[in-house]
């Protein structure tokens, strides 16, 4: 169970970026060049997500929108955390 979700947690937000990428437009207009949102995808999926849902056209991202990118953030750094401290504590049987 502790597979599925950490495959999920890891996978997750990528495909959603992916996906959102390819078949909306808030990703290209949130960004000024495509590889920024590539960068994220591959290294920050969630702050990335984030940051696109945080961002609107008049203020970009303002106020409570970094709150959001800082969850984002604290997802990424948990779900890497989350995958080295099973590495670390996974008995042999």
């Amino acid at each position: 169970m502790c597979c599925l979700a950490l495959t999920a947690g890891f996978l997750g937000p990528r495909i959603a970026l992916f996906i959102w990428w390819i078949f909306g437009n808030k990703v290209d207009a949130a960004f000024d060049t495509w590889i920024w949102p590539l960068l994220g995808l591959v290294f920050l999926p969630w702050t990335t997500l984030a940051y696109v849902l945080a961002w609107g056209p008049l203020n970009g991202v303002s106020g409570a929108g970094w709150l959001v990118v800082a969850l984002g953030f604290a997802a990424d750094i948990a779900t890497y955390s989350a995958r080295a401290a099973k590495s670390r504590y996974q008995t042999a049987y």
